[in-house]
């Protein structure tokens, strides 16, 4: 529980940590030749675990959002779950690649520390690679990738379907360490598995998905039939976010095409790769087709560059999105990279302003605002905006804050010590600037945890357009408050925003809502659903700087993005009619 906080609605002179706008998302594990050790901020991120067919406004009118479900619990079963956590914690071990079905400890000296962020404390150091260590993963995914293509569908959605049944016996599993290394409570990391796992069972059909299209008699005794085939060995570059779900988004889709597949995680919680690459082992997919290749920068830069990587797919901050599309492509490869957000939610003065306040807290401050689809920007249109903000500090107040392994916490910290100050430090510069902080978060304190990496959430009124806590995306548990005069104001402000990523309406007026899905340009768009991340069997992306490359990730553009396609045109002529025939095709 977090102790009583002090709402500030005070002004005062600001700290001397306003945040570097240009650089602020930087992160050393694409974009720089740093080496990403200690307790450096991280910039990867992606998506919320929750789907817009899951979404249910609060049915009691002025009931806080929960950001978690489950009922409060017992003594006796909080310190079971700190009794977990014990057993979780991989105090004083070091993460392994994965090569060729099992551990691997590579070739490279450099490790990375990796940290509890509820306790700030140590408790892992994962391996680093270097070039030797990139050369050897490739090797190994190009020989196993020879013989997988030649795999039948059937052999193919068998592992698919073992998979699934293996990760939905292990979800408690990947939960406990997720939490521990990321920071978010359970609920939310097992919701990011069950969002992976949809994905597997999208892959599950690929027989389907595979068929490709039959002409009889294009031309006399000429048949004419499109085929999609693998591309080759493909590399997932992920973010500690969402050390599961992201992962789970590519490489089922990947493998299930017939490609090897090359993981590289974040170095911020690399556990579930590792939980995740078990899992293929037992579901029976042959050695070296899935790979993990734990690194920041120099592995990054390495596959990217490697002429034995045919595709690379990454989701991260826009900046590095930028680095890894630019490099990949100039380096022969196809690549799409999803880069950040800074998502708004527009409410109308007709909408249920109970379940638009639910929606905000819930899609803002959920995983801490950790989340690349999350509600960054709330537009109030007036004249709802001084009764908006009244219901969303109310609910924002009542957030229990805490270890993600305890049953009571509904957010936990954010990922490490330094973006926490990062995070504060935008705030300092709102303020600075004359934001109202309605609720602030940036002194909380957590019983029994003084060193963990905790800011609490935090309720910001009266943002313009131009300051740093509107235009940067903060990714932390910060919602901004704009207003908006009608709603043609109000669809401009996402119009200009630089980011396309996904966006939100709330109101009782079918046709307003109607005519904001044909005018918003954003990649995903929500009616009275803050999240809209798309279901498995639909494609995930954003417009803008949110998308670079052609595809989005997942669904049908996932499996474009993984296969190439081949047109075969055959004549079996009747012997009767054989001879040279020296003139221009005509198709007749």
């Amino acid at each position: 529980m977090c102790r009583q906080r002090r709402v500030r609605t005070d002004r005062r002179p600001p700290r001397p940590r306003r945040p570097q706008r240009a650089t602020s998302r930087e992160s050393p594990s694409a974009g720089s030749p740093g080496t990403a050790t200690g307790n450096a901020p991280h910039s990867h991120h992606s998506t919320e675990p929750a789907s817009a067919a899951r979404y249910r406004p609060d049915p009691a009118p002025g009931l806080r959002a929960r950001l978690r479900s489950g009922p409060t619990t017992s003594p006796r079963a909080r310190s079971a779950f700190r009794a977990a956590r014990q057993e979780t914690h991989l105090v004083n071990d070091t993460i392994d690649h994965w090569l060729d079905g099992k551990a691997w400890p590579g070739n490279g000296p450099r490790r990375s520390s990796v940290y509890d962020p509820a306790t700030g404390a140590v408790t892992a150091e994962v391996r680093l690679a270097d070039s030797a260590d990139v050369d050897a993963a490739v090797a190994s995914s190009r020989a196993a990738f020879d013989e997988w293509r030649s795999s039948s569908l059937s052999k193919r959605t068998s592992v698919m379907f073992e998979l699934r049944r293996i990760l939905s016996e292990r979800r408690d599993e990947f939960a406990r360490v997720i939490s521990s290394q990321h920071g978010k409570v359970r609920s939310d990391a097992a919701g990011e598995v069950q969002r992976g796992l949809e994905v597997v069972e999208f892959a599950c059909g690929i027989p389907q998905l595979l068929k490709g299209g039959y002409t009889e008699q294009a031309s006399t005794e000429v048949d004419v039939y499109s085929i999609r085939q693998p591309v080759g060995v493909t590399v997932g570059i992920t973010p500690f976010n969402f050390p599961a779900m992201v992962p789970l988004w590519m490489c089922p889709v990947a493998i299930a095409c017939g490609n090897s597949f090359i993981l590289k995680p974040s170095e911020r919680d690399p556990g579930a790769a590792l939980l995740l690459a078990q899992a293929w082992a037992d579901a029976g997919l042959p050695d070296g087709v899935f790979n993990v290749l734990h690194g920041d920068a120099e592995a990054v830069n390495g596959l990217l560059t490697h002429p034995g990587v045919d595709a690379v797919s990454f989701v991260g901050s826009t900046p590095i999105a930028q680095h890894v599309y630019a490099t990949g492509t100039a380096a022969g490869k196809r690549v799409q990279a999803l880069g950040g957000a800074k998502n708004h939610m527009i409410v109308l003065p007709d909408a249920d302003l109970e379940a638009a306040a639910d929606a905000a807290v819930s899609a803002g401050f959920g995983s801490a605002g950790e989340r690349c689809m999350a509600i960054s920007v709330v537009v109030a249109v007036d004249p709802v905006g001084d009764d908006l903000v009244d219901a969303i500090a109310e609910r924002t107040r009542a957030i229990r804050v805490g270890p993600g392994d305890d049953p009571v916490s509904e957010m936990g910290p954010v990922v490490t010590g330094a973006h926490r100050d990062r995070v504060r430090g935008y705030v300092d510069a709102g303020e600075a600037d004359g934001v109202r902080v309605v609720v602030d978060g940036r002194e909380v304190q957590v019983d029994g945890h003084p060193d963990g990496f905790w800011i609490g959430p935090t309720l910001l009124d009266g943002v313009q357009v131009g300051q740093s806590v509107y235009t940067d995306e903060i990714f932390g548990p910060v919602l901004c408050v704009v207003r908006a005069a009608s709603y043609d104001e109000a669809v401009g402000l996402v119009r200009d925003n630089a980011y396309g990523n996904g966006v939100a309406i709330f109101t009782r007026d079918g046709g307003a809502a109607r005519r904001f899905t044909f005018d918003v340009e954003a990649g995903m768009v929500g009616v009275n659903v803050p999240i809209p991340v798309p279901m498995a069997y639909y494609s995930f992306g954003g417009w803008g700087d949110s998308l670079f490359g052609d595809t989005h990730v997942h669904g049908p553009e996932g499996v474009h993005f993984y296969t190439r396609g081949k047109v075969v045109t055959e004549r079996w002529a009747d012997p009767s009619t054989r001879g040279p025939d020296l003139g221009f095709p005509t198709h007749n």
